[in-house]
């Protein structure tokens, strides 16, 4: 059993930058020489996410404006705390959580055909953000 560690770079405009990163996961599997297993992609950092959706552009629209409803931006204790102004950025990150396991087989991702693997960036402000492939097979 093989353990092989990549990472994605990319940048973000944060406030619900939605970034489909299925393309970047495939290739790195590709040159991770493993053809059956598991890969975990994982978000270090406390205001982004990673999930899957259609990537189209109503739906992308439609999850932004769902997060606006659910965790306006606003007065939250950690603002207070900190005096920044992310802590929905943080809520809304914890609603999805800091990492996605996909199974793959025959050096391809076992997705739907309408199902994609994206990056979320909550955080307000553009940022660099590295993502971290953990692929589990053989």
């Amino acid at each position: 059993m093989a353990v092989i560690t990549k990472k994605i770079s990319l940048e973000s405009s944060g406030n619900c930058d939605i970034i489909n990163i299925t393309g970047s996961v495939s290739d790195s599997l590709l040159d991770a020489g493993i053809g059956h297993g598991i890969v975990t992609i994982f978000v270090p950092g406390a205001t982004g996410a990673v999930t899957t959706i259609e990537f189209e552009p109503g739906l992308v629209k439609d999850l932004a404006e769902v997060f606006d409803k659910l965790i306006p931006s606003g007065h939250y204790h950690h603002d207070a705390t900190w005096h920044d102004d992310n802590a929905h950025s943080h809520l809304r990150a914890s609603m999805i959580g800091p990492s996605l396991t996909v199974p793959f087989r025959s050096k391809a991702l076992t997705l739907g055909t309408w199902q994609q693997i994206v990056f979320i960036d909550f955080d307000t402000r553009p940022r660099r953000r590295e993502l971290i492939l953990q692929f589990i097979g053989e």
